[in-house]
Formats: C-alpha cells, structure tokens, sequence
C-alpha cells in the first residue's frame, strides 16, 4: 500500500520546471517571455512600422501611435496587465478572479494576430518585407515570443478515452483527433470565478458607469473605423480583448453586479446610447446609428416570438412592412392614394394596429402548427405578403401600394413643432437629420424593451417559457396554449409594426424589395433570426447587440465584394459551433448547451 502512495505522488508532482503546457517550455519561462513579448509589443507601437504613408493609417510615426498599432497598445498592454497578475502583484488580484492564464492566452492570441495581420497587409500591399521598418520587426517577434512564452503556460490535461485496442485506422484517428481537440479546449479553459463581493451601492454604480462607458467608446471606434484594414483589426482585437475579460471572470463579475442594479443598468446604458451622436462630427454615422436601432427593435420583437414562446417565425419582416406600409399612406406622400396626413402619433398607432390586426389573422389559423410546419406557413406569409404589395399597382390589383415602385417621397416627421429633417444646435452640437431620428428610435428602443421586461416577468411570459420548454406538458398543466402563443404572435408583430412607422419616415421610400426572406443587407426575416440566435434567444441585451454586429459587419465588409457573405456565413458558423448558445446567452440556455457547468443555485429570470 505504501508502494501505491508513493507511485501515485511520483506520477502528480513533477518537478518545479517540467513542462506542461502546449509548448515543452518551462512554466516560468513561459511566463517570463509572455510578460516581456506583451510590454515590447507595446514599446513597438511607439516605433515606425511603415517608411511610407501609403498604407493606410500613418503608420512612419515615431511615438504617436496610429491606425492599428492603436489596437496592438491596446491588446498589448492588456496582455501585460493578465501576465502581471499572473504574478501576484499586489493590487492586481481584482483582474482575474477566474484565474490569469487562460486570460493571458486570449490576450497574447489578440495581440499576435492582429500585430501579423498589420504586418503581412503592409508587406501585401505595398510589395514586400522591405517596406518594413524596424518597429514592424520589432512587434512581429515580439507578439511571437509572447505567443510562445503563453502556450507554455501550465494546465490540466484531460485523461484520454479508452480506445477499443482493434480499432482500424480511420478509429484511431478519430479518437487521437479528439483527445487533441479536448486539450486545446483545456488549455484555454478557466476556472469558476469567485464570487464578487458586496460593495457600497455608489461603488458598484461607479463601475456599471464605468462598464458602459467603456461599452460606448469600443462601438463608436468600431462604427468610425475609417477604412477597412483597421475594421478588421477592431474585430480580431474585440473578439479576443472580450474572450480574455471573459476567462478572467471580469465579465463575470460585471454581470453580478448590474444584475443587483438591472434598473440602474438598463437606464445608463440608454444614457450611453443616446451620448452615442454627440461623440461624431457629422451625420455620417448617425445614419449606421439609427438603422441599427431599427433593425435591434424589429430582433427584440422576434426574440418574444422565438425566444420566449419558442415559435420559429421566417417571415416575420412583413410585420415591419405592414407598419411601414401603413404609415407611408397616412404620411401625405403624393404617391398615398389616400391623400392624408396623420400626425406622428397617430400613424405610430395606425403602423402598429395594422401589424397587430395583421399577426392576429395569420396566427389564428396557422398556430395550431408546430415546429417546422409553423416556420413553412411563416414563410409563405413573408411571400404573400411581398408579392401583394407589389401587385397592388392598379394593373393586376387595386391601386393602393403603387407596386415596385413603392410609396415615395414620404415627408419628415414634425412632432409638436420639432422638424426631425433639420439639423438642430444642441449644447454646441450639431444634430442632423439621421440624429433627431436617432433618439426618436432610441425612445421607442426603450418601449420595446420596457415591454419585453414586464411580459417576460409575467404570467404570461412564464406561460410562454413553459410552451417552449415543452408545449405538451404545459397544455397538460392547464396552460392555453393557442392562446398564449397568438399573444406572443400579436406582440411581436405589433412592436415590429412600430419600428416600422419610423422607417418609412428615415428612408424616404417603402418599396417591396425591402422585406425579402433573406439578401445582402438586413432587415430581413433570414438576418433578423441570425440576430435573435447570434445574441441569445431569450434575453434582452442579446438580440440589440447581435443585431448591432449583423448589420455593421456586412457594411464594413463591403471591400470582400462577392466573397462577403462567404465570409460573413462561415464566421456565423464557427461562432455557432463553439459558442451556440449565443454571445449572452439566458442561464436556462447555456445550461442546455454545456451541460458539464456547474448549475447555479438560482435560475436568472427570464431575460436577465
């Protein structure tokens, strides 16, 4: 017996330098040559990268960052701050509550990615290494060695199946593929973080401030990137900068704490939006501003459809032409065969009693469905609906939609004496057209989200939980079920009804060819879902954010031409493989997808 002790202890305790990690180094030198890499890589932006300011961005500047090198300061001295709590420095413990190395991983990975990126774009560009100066060699090897030096870094590695010892070839290396797939996941896993403490009420409103503002300056340098070498490096320093704040635990413990405060949370972060068009200097991004509120509106009114009642709905952007329809004719357009003028409010109401009236006749009839029979019926509403108004041009219908060429010239709204198609002087700032339009859409933002809220906390809201979960055990239960899921129909399609009426009057036009089941640009019903999915079905921050991303990243990625829904598709794909659950995923949710988390001791309530 005392033979077995002393074998096991020589098997688990290897000596003090013994490699374990991915690379054979020793653990300290590991993480000796991440610290060192990240902080030259930082020294580096300082340094001229280029001799020529033909590459975008200027980068022959000696100490002024510029252009990406901007982004390698960033993922750079963010990788600096993970190593050195690695190390225990004292006042640095808060960084990694979940642990430091799967965080210095992430962040060295960032910074190695877009620093090579930077390098080999200019040597494409401009015709070869030479066109290199010393900083460019200085960050290519330096973001190497602190790859290298955080590939070293320890961890546990997972035991390998048993394998069946007649397995043929093609067995083996399946199971050696998957053996190899398991230990990289576990490299770059992180421990549960400690649970944050309780801090003044003040002090952890401090940090929610302090988390939106953040959240503020990261959009708006993503949605003014000014060409796109550097949009692509925002996202490769976005995506890792949030994976190694999310293995720390900070993202975590932000969660925890605006949780505590979710009223607080969701005003300031309305606050923050609406800061949003006096941070730029024209109208320019104001405009991708006020179309992302209205495609975020139109996902958070399907996420009530799928999310919460669990209904796969593919035509639902016919609710936001119904709505829009419906207002361009009470607009007083000259091409409105009905020749009147309603004011705001009424036609808000009008957008939003034709979508209602509308879902109430189509879910009456086809919810009684299930499944995918349900999405086939949606799908042929989204149709019909298209090819209706396109038939009402007084030749194969009545005259009411004018066809094709849809309901043009549609006035600015005027509301209670504010012209929204004038640029107006605010505090010293100017606010253009796109920006008046802007805040009226983040008004009505936060009415779909106050709705959402309160139907999610209700019975209602627990009803439809229940019918997605499972609808037979609920019917069992008592529960309505056609009931509970035509309200969820006619909800959702009223709230797309209304962010309808605000895009006739933003477009100037309302034409079919806007509300197709899927194209290059959103809103359509195949992009609104992918929003819905891509942020986390069931919660409200997951919809507005994947809606946020869906729409900027195909008009930033213009530049790919045919290859950007090639693009755009695969990188859907991989998020969809390794993180299906979403970007924020409901608790219930992620528990379906990881099983091997831990559970929480309480279930976070729905769309929290």
């Amino acid at each position: 017996m005392t033979t077995q002790t002393t074998a096991a202890k020589t098997v688990a305790a290897p000596g003090p330098n013994a490699p374990s990690g991915l690379i054979g180094i020793p653990a300290n030198l590991g993480r000796a040559l991440a610290t060192g890499g990240s902080v030259l890589a930082v020294v580096s932006t300082f340094l001229a990268w280029t001799w020529t300011a033909a590459y975008p961005g200027d980068l022959t500047v000696y100490g002024y960052p510029g252009g990406l090198q901007v982004l390698v300061l960033v993922g750079g001295a963010l990788a600096t701050l993970f190593c050195l709590a690695s190390y225990g420095v004292k006042g640095l413990g808060w960084l990694t509550p979940a642990g430091a190395d799967a965080a210095v991983k992430y962040a060295v990975l960032g910074t190695f990615a877009t620093a090579w990126y930077t390098v080999i774009s200019i040597s494409v560009e401009l015709g070869g290494v030479v066109n290199l100066e010393p900083g460019g060699y200085v960050v290519a090897a330096a973001t190497l060695i602190a790859l290298l030096g955080a590939l070293a870094l320890p961890f546990e590695r997972p035991e390998p199946d048993p394998i069946d010892p007649e397995a043929g070839g093609w067995e083996q290396f399946k199971h050696d593929a998957g053996h190899t797939m398991a230990v990289l996941r576990a490299a770059f896993a992180s421990g549960s973080p400690r649970p944050v403490r309780t801090l003044p009420s003040y002090a952890e409103i401090l940090v929610i401030v302090a988390v939106l503002a953040i959240a503020l300056v990261v959009f708006t340098y993503g949605i003014g990137t000014e060409y796109d070498e550097q949009f692509v490096g925002f996202l490769i320093t976005a995506g890792f900068g949030f994976s190694a704040l999310n293995r720390s635990g900070l993202i975590a413990h932000a969660s925890q704490i605006s949780a505590r405060h979710q009223n607080i949370t969701v005003c300031g972060a309305f606050v923050a939006a609406a800061l949003f068009p006096f941070t730029q200097t024209d109208d320019q991004y104001a405009t991708l501003g006020v179309y992302i509120l209205i495609f975020a509106t139109v996902a958070l009114g399907l996420n009530i459809v799928v999310g919460l009642a669990g209904l796969l709905d593919l035509g639902y952007v016919a609710f936001l032409g119904v709505g829009a329809y419906a207002a361009a004719l009470v607009s007083g357009s000259p091409s409105s065969p009905f020749g009147v003028h309603f004011p705001f409010w009424a036609a808000v109401l009008v957008g939003a009693l034709a979508s209602l009236v509308f879902g109430v006749l189509i879910g009456a009839p086809t919810l009684r469905l299930r499944g995918d029979y349900l999405a086939i019926v949606t799908l042929g509403f989204g149709e019909i609906f298209r090819i209706a108004v396109n038939n009402t041009d007084g030749t194969s219908g009545p005259d009411l939609t004018n066809g094709s060429n849809g309901i043009a010239s549609i006035p600015d709204l005027n509301i209670l004496g504010f012209d929204l198609g004038v640029a107006h002087d605010i505090a010293g700032f100017t606010i253009g057209r796109f920006a008046n339009y802007f805040f009226l859409m983040l008004l009505i933002t936060a009415v779909v989200v106050l709705v959402f809220r309160r139907s999610g906390d209700s019975r209602i809201g627990r009803a439809w939980v229940a019918i997605r979960e499972d609808e037979t055990a609920a019917l069992a239960m008592g529960i309505n079920g056609f009931r509970v899921k035509l309200i969820a129909f006619a909800v959702g399609a009223t709230l797309a009804g209304l962010a309808g009426t605000v895009q006739a009057h933003v477009t100037y036009t309302v034409t079919p060819e806007q509300y197709l089941f899927a194209g290059t640009t959103p809103p359509n019903s195949a992009f609104l879902l992918a929003a819905v999915v891509l942020g986390g079905m069931g919660t409200i921050a997951g919809p507005l954010i994947g809606a946020a991303l869906l729409f900027l990243i195909p008009n930033k990625l213009q530049f790919l031409g045919d290859f950007q829904l090639l693009a755009f598709g695969l990188a859907l794909v991989l998020l969809m493989r390794f993180r299906p659950e979403g970007l924020i995923p409901n608790r219930r949710r992620q528990l379906e997808f990881h099983e091997e988390a831990d559970a929480p001791t309480v279930l976070s309530k729905t769309g929290a």
